[in-house]
């Protein structure tokens, strides 16, 4: 007898799910679709974070504004116009309360009289210094970009809260325009303009090398004999005229450039030299300064350049060693 014959593999070709076009159509489409669709589910699942909620502002024109806003500003500051400087509270709220609000790094807190106290006897004069220049671990304005006039109002802001009566200092003065005074000449008194020239003996202007400069009253005398020269007098009479004239104008303004006090001094020396601050010997005090002038200029440059005592190193500017010696050389010369 024969066994029966049970169905394997090999009897013949299997049927898979795909039966007709349709059902091909349809998983091409498929195999398509949906992986696209999970991809574009992931990545609003990523980035859904970002997005703003509802309700938000974050797409208003200010916020816009304020993401696309320059990394610098640059801002012009007109000196002369007070209403454009800042006060003390502003000073202190854009810089000085990084530190002073919590007292860190050493920093004396806002409205600590105990901490204070010390540092207000000293004077305003020489905290402004300090919060100018620089002292300890505060670099100098810490950081700031401002006057020293809005560093002093910031520095009465934060002392007076500390028990200190400080007034604010007077604000700057505004730089007057420079003016040209010439004696009364051809057009008369009162006449503004150009110093008048001599007339040569040719009756052509002989120039005048100090027209167009301010007259001091020596050298408005001579210009005005310069001026009264007759037409057909001795051209030497105008030739020494002007000469004199020159050599006066020199010998009047020579004097007043050798005394005027260099711009370094106003801005940093004076803080201390003039109030006599930290042991700073005063200018004008012959007694404070004359175991001091004995030493020398060179000595005195040097002292200055490397800092001595509580002066630190050029009184805490950047100036040459050229700009220090003409400020000692200023200062002796002015305490003789």
């Amino acid at each position: 007898m024969t066994a029966a014959h049970e169905p394997n593999d090999m009897d013949g070709p299997h049927e898979g799910p795909i039966k007709t076009p349709k059902q091909l159509i349809l998983a091409v489409l498929y195999a398509f679709v949906v992986p696209i669709f999970g991809i574009v589910l992931l990545v609003m699942f990523v980035t859904a974070e970002k997005r703003p909620a509802a309700g938000s502002d974050a797409m208003s024109p200010k916020a816009v504004a304020e993401r696309i806003r320059p990394v610098g500003v640059v801002e012009v500051k007109d000196a002369s116009d007070l209403a454009s400087l800042k006060t003390g509270d502003q000073v202190f709220a854009a810089q000085c309360s990084a530190c002073h609000a919590a007292g860190a790094l050493g920093a004396p807190k806002l409205g600590d009289a105990g901490a204070w106290a010390a540092r207000i006897k000293t004077g305003l004069n020489a905290l402004t210094h300090s919060a100018v220049a620089g002292k300890g671990q505060m670099p100098p304005q810490s950081g700031g970009d401002f006057s020293d006039y809005e560093i002093a109002r910031a520095v009465v802001f934060m002392t007076n809260k500390a028990g200190a009566s400080f007034s604010e200092p007077a604000p700057p003065a505004a730089t007057p325009p420079a003016t040209t005074t010439t004696a009364a000449g051809a057009g008369g008194p009162g006449t503004a303009g150009t110093t008048a020239a001599a007339p040569n003996a040719g009756g052509s202007p002989m120039p005048d090398p100090n027209a167009g400069k301010p007259e001091t009253t020596a050298q408005a005398a001579l210009n005005a004999q310069v001026r009264d020269v007759p037409p057909n007098a001795d051209p030497g009479r105008a030739k020494t005229q002007v000469a004199a004239n020159t050599a006066a104008a020199a010998a009047t303004t020579a004097p007043a450039a050798a005394t005027a006090a260099p711009a370094l001094y106003a801005q940093i020396c004076s803080t201390c030299h003039t109030p006599g601050i930290a042991g700073a010997p005063k200018v004008g005090d012959k007694a404070g300064w004359a175991p001091r002038i004995a030493q020398g200029i060179d000595v005195l440059t040097a002292n200055a350049i490397k800092g001595k005592g509580a002066m630190p190193p050029k009184g805490g500017s950047s100036a040459s060693d050229a700009d220090i010696k003409t400020v000692v050389t200023y200062m002796v010369n002015a305490s003789k």
